[in-house]
């Protein structure tokens, strides 16, 4: 009998306990006020390039050559709306005895030229040559950024030495971004 007491007691113990209990009011509104910032990095273009492949079949070089990367992240409207900042980190290291321009083209839907950015390799002379440039994108340069469907890498070779099927050394590109976000 004694236990059923006890349990009786307990029991309206936590009762009056839980009715004294403190509690606050909770504020769903809070959720209003959320804002994220992730930071994203991402590889998006590499290649490495013999010094042959500017050799033709007959032994001529090619002054130039060109390839096109679809580049359709910003047809998300997700991303779009959220992107504030765009950094394009593009590192060349050239190993070649003769110096190259690349110009990297940002095109549009239609093929139309946004931007271009340039850099300037030199030839190599015993130690490679590594040039890397960040291009920052941010308020009107980002607007161009968001229409941009694709990118062209165009190599044009500067004047030197001849090459032929035995030149030594490689054109290495490597590029990554840095993308900012502001999701509220």
């Amino acid at each position: 009998m004694k236990k059923y007491y006890l349990s009786k007691i307990i029991c309206l113990l936590l009762l009056v306990g839980v009715h004294f209990s403190c509690t606050s009011d909770l504020d769903f509104n809070q959720v209003n006020d959320l804002k994220l910032e992730p930071v994203y990095e991402l590889n998006f273009s590499y290649f490495n390039v013999p010094a042959t492949a500017f050799v033709a079949s007959d032994g001529t070089n090619y002054q130039w050559a060109y390839d096109d990367e679809e580049f359709d992240v910003f047809r998300d409207k997700y991303i779009n709306s959220y992107l504030q900042r765009a950094d394009f980190y593009f590192e060349i290291t050239n190993t070649i005895a003769r110096a190259f321009s690349l110009n990297i083209v940002l095109l549009d839907a239609n093929n139309n030229m946004l931007t271009t950015i340039i850099m300037d390799v030199p030839a190599y002379s015993g130690t490679a040559n590594t040039i890397s440039q960040t291009e920052i994108f941010q308020n009107a340069r980002l607007e161009l950024l968001k229409s941009t469907r694709k990118m062209r890498f165009m190599v044009a070779m500067k004047p030197g030495a001849v090459l032929d099927e035995n030149s030594p050394g490689n054109l290495i590109l490597r590029s990554s971004a840095t993308v900012y976000m502001d999701i509220q």
